[in-house]
C-alpha cells in the first residue's frame, strides 16, 4: 500500500477516494493519485446537515466522493486514524481539529528571542499533540540566530519528556535533512505560533517557495499570519508534509491522559501516593508534595501541571453539561413529536 493508500477498499461503483489538500471556508480541495493538480469540491448537503462541527473534514482527511475532471461531490469522510484537536475559540464548547491522520505532531519554536520560545507554550502543544494519538516531535528553529541553542535544547527535552528535539535554521538548512528523515513516508503536521519559521521549513523541506513566509516584529518578535489555512504537501522523498496556521491561543481538547503523558514525572509519582484518588495539592501522604518540599520536582512544572489539569477538568464538565442539554433537546423534541402523532398532525 502506498502513499494514496489502498483504492480497492472504496467497492461502490462511481466513488473514488481522496485526501483533503486544502480547505478554505466551506470549498475543499482534494488530492488524487493520479493527478498533481488538485480538485475543487463541496459536501453534499446530508453529509453537511448530519455533521458535527468536529465531524466535518480537515486537512489530512480521507474521502470518498463523486469526481469528475474538474469538480467533485464529497460524500463520507473515513474514519480518522488520528486527529490533532484543540477546544474552538470564544464561549462555545466545541471540537475543532486542526490536521487528520497524522503520524508526527511537529511543535515548532523559535530561537530568535521574544516570546517564540515558551517552555509552558510546548506543554500546552505536547498535551494535544499525545492526546491526538500521533507521536510528537520538538524542533527549535532560527538556530542561526541564537549562540546557546543547546542549552534551549536542554530545556526543552526537560519540558518534553518522552519527545524527541531536533534543532534546525530553514535559513542555513540546519536539521532538514534530519527532518525529510523523520518524516519519509509519514504525514508530519508543523504546529506553533506566528513567527517561528514553520513555513520557512516548509519551504526548505519541499525545496521550492510552496509558502508565503514573513518578517517578524522587533521587540517581542512575534510573527503575522502569513499562513492563513492549513495546507497538505507531498514531500519530495515521500509522505506528507500540513503547514497549519499560527494559533493565538491553545485550549485544550482531549482527556486527562494527555496531561499525564506530558507530566510522565508527576505521573510516575502519583502512583506512589497514600490514596489512589490524590489531586497532589496537600493531601496526607502525596508523594508528589513531598517531592516538591525535597526539590527534586520543578516548582514550575508542578504549577503548570496544576492549571492544565483543571484545564481539563473544567472542559470535562461544560462537556457533561453540554450533553446533558442535548439529550434534554433530544427529549422535548420526541415528545414533541410523539404528541403530534397522536393528535394526527404531520411530522416532518
Amino acid at each position: 500500500m502506498g502513499l494514496w493508500g489502498n483504492s480497492e477498499e472504496i467497492a461502490r461503483d462511481g466513488i473514488s477516494r481522496a485526501r483533503i489538500v486544502g480547505v478554505n471556508r466551506e470549498i475543499y480541495h482534494l488530492g488524487w493519485e493520479d493527478s498533481d493538480v488538485p480538485i475543487r469540491g463541496e459536501l453534499t448537503g446530508k453529509l453537511r446537515f448530519q455533521s458535527r462541527q468536529g465531524e466535518l473534514p480537515v486537512v489530512g482527511d480521507w474521502v470518498c466522493c463523486v469526481r469528475n475532471e474538474q469538480f467533485c461531490l464529497i460524500e463520507e469522510v473515513l474514519p480518522r486514524r488520528t486527529v490533532i484537536s484543540r477546544k474552538s475559540a470564544g464561549v462555545v464548547t466545541e471540537e475543532q481539529p486542526l490536521a487528520a491522520n497524522i503520524d508526527l505532531v511537529a511543535i515548532v519554536q523559535g530561537l530568535d528571542g521574544g516570546r517564540n520560545f515558551s517552555l509552558r507554550g510546548i506543554e500546552r502543544y505536547l498535551t494535544l499533540a499525545w492526546n491526538s494519538g500521533a507521536v510528537p516531535l520538538i524542533i527549535l528553529n532560527k538556530a542561526d540566530l541564537n549562540d546557546d541553542a543547546d542549552s534551549y535544547m536542554r530545556e526543552a527535552e526537560f519540558a518534553a519528556p518522552g519527545a524527541d528535539v531536533i534543532i534546525t535554521s530553514a535559513e542555513k538548512g540546519t536539521g532538514i535533512d534530519a527532518l525529510r528523515e523523520r518524516f519519509r513516508d509519514k504525514t508530519a503536521v508543523l504546529v506553533g505560533p506566528s513567527g517561528v519559521g514553520k513555513s520557512a521549513l516548509s519551504n526548505a523541506l519541499l525545496e521550492r517557495e510552496a509558502q508565503q513566509t514573513g518578517a517578524n516584529r522587533e521587540g517581542d518578535k512575534k510573527g503575522k499570519h502569513t499562513t492563513t489555512s492549513s495546507r497538505l504537501f507531498l514531500l519530495p522523498e515521500g509522505g506528507w508534509l500540513i503547514d497549519s496556521p499560527g494559533l493565538k491561543e491553545i485550549q485544550l481538547w482531549g482527556d486527562e491522559q494527555g496531561v499525564e503523558d506530558t507530566f510522565s514525572e508527576i505521573d510516575e509519582l502519583a502512583g506512589r501516593c497514600r490514596f489512589s484518588d490524590c489531586r497532589h495539592e496537600g493531601e496526607p501522604g502525596c508523594a508528589v508534595m513531598e517531592a516538591l518540599r525535597e526539590g527534586e520536582l520543578d516548582q514550575n512544572r508542578y504549577a503548570s501541571y496544576l492549571e492544565l489539569r483543571r484545564e481539563m477538568d473544567w472542559l470535562d464538565s461544560r462537556r457533561s453539561e453540554k450533553g446533558r442539554l442535548d439529550e434534554r433537546k433530544k427529549g422535548k423534541t420526541l415528545s414533541k413529536t410523539i404528541k403530534n402523532m397522536e393528535k394526527g398532525k404531520p411530522v416532518y
